[in-house]
Parts: structure tokens; sequence; C-alpha cells
């Protein structure tokens, strides 16, 4: 069965927490595309280059959850042969047998427009700043700004900008704990499986 599910938003929403849940739950893959970018942006030099040349090693990395890794794979995904390099990868990791749950910035919108399952994963910037400074430490008000500078950067991008499909069901975890927000998540997967 060829089946993909494409969960979107911003940084901090929860949508690789609702993607890992979802996948594990179907028995479906799983793709954080981020790490895709965080890799390329923490591999340093030519980012074109690190794109066409990503290894699984490179995605194995331990330092690709940290701010800076996020930062740099901001900086980098504005950039459109980066994009490109990409985009095959994902999308024959999406179409394979088994199913596929692929979380990004543009998965429903570029990546996978086909989805059978598109959610759009989000939460106040305050919130998923709480959160992130939670998982990373540091100073709070700068984590905010990071998120807030991140945000724009994302949203405002030339090509593939951060926004939710049309077709895309909205999610907002900013009052949700993560058990409710994979519950409704599972549940709208369920409710779209053949059979």
């Amino acid at each position: 069965m060829i089946f993909t599910v494409a969960i979107d938003g911003p940084a901090a929403a929860g949508k690789g927490t609702i993607s890992r849940a979802v996948a594990a739950r179907f028995g479906f893959a799983h793709l954080d595309t981020g790490a895709l970018y965080r890799a390329v942006g923490v591999k340093g030099g030519d980012p074109v280059s690190a794109a066409r040349g990503l290894t699984p090693e490179d995605l194995a990395r331990d330092d690709l959850r940290t701010l800076e890794a996020g930062q740099a794979a901001s900086r980098v995904a504005v950039i459109p042969e980066v994009r490109a390099a990409l985009l095959e990868f994902q999308r024959r990791f999406a179409r394979r047998e088994g199913g596929a749950v692929l979380d990004g910035r543009d998965i429903g919108t570029v990546i996978c427009p086909e989805a059978e399952v598109k959610l759009f994963v989000t939460a106040s910037a305050e919130v998923r700043a709480h959160r992130r400074w939670l998982e990373v430490g540091g100073d709070a008000e700068k984590v905010l700004a990071e998120v807030r500078e991140r945000d724009d950067r994302d949203m405002n991008r030339a090509d593939a900008p951060l926004k939710p499909a049309k077709d895309a069901v909205l999610l907002d975890t900013s009052a949700l704990g993560a058990e409710a927000a994979i519950a409704q998540a599972i549940a709208l997967v369920q409710a779209r499986l053949p059979g």
C-alpha cells in the first residue's frame, strides 16, 4: 500500500513528535525532512555540494537537534539548488510501499501535494519558544527572538514558503499536550486509510 502522511508546521510546534507517533502506530516509515536540511547546514562548505553528497552518516550526527543546526537549516533551505537536490529523495521516500510519514515545512504544498493526509501543526510563537528553551536551554528571550526570526525566514522565502496546504487539517497544539495532539492526528489518519 502506498499512503503518504504530510505533516508541516513551524519549529517546535510538535510535528516531529506527532509524526514519529503516527508512523509507529501504523507501521509507516518516517522521515524528518528537517534533518536533511540540518545535516546540510552543519556539514559546512558549499551547501549545494553538501546536499548532493548527503550520506546516511550525515543524518546520524548527534548535533542535528541543536539550535545552531536549526538556524543553519533555515539558512540553507532558502537556496533553490539545495531544495532541488533534496526534492527527489523526499518524493521517492513518500511514495514507498508500506506507507510513509514526512514532516517538514513544505511537504503538503511542494514535496507531496498528492498526500492522502495533510496536517499543519502549529502553536503560538511563545509556546514554541518555551518548548525549544526546555529542549536546548539558554536565554528564554533570545530563544523567542530566534523562533520569530526563523518563522519570518521560513514563511517569507521565495521558494516553497512555510504555509498550510489548502486541503490540510490545522492542528493547533498551543493548549494541547503531546498525547492529545497525537490522538487527533491518529484519528485523522485512521479515517482516511483505505478499507
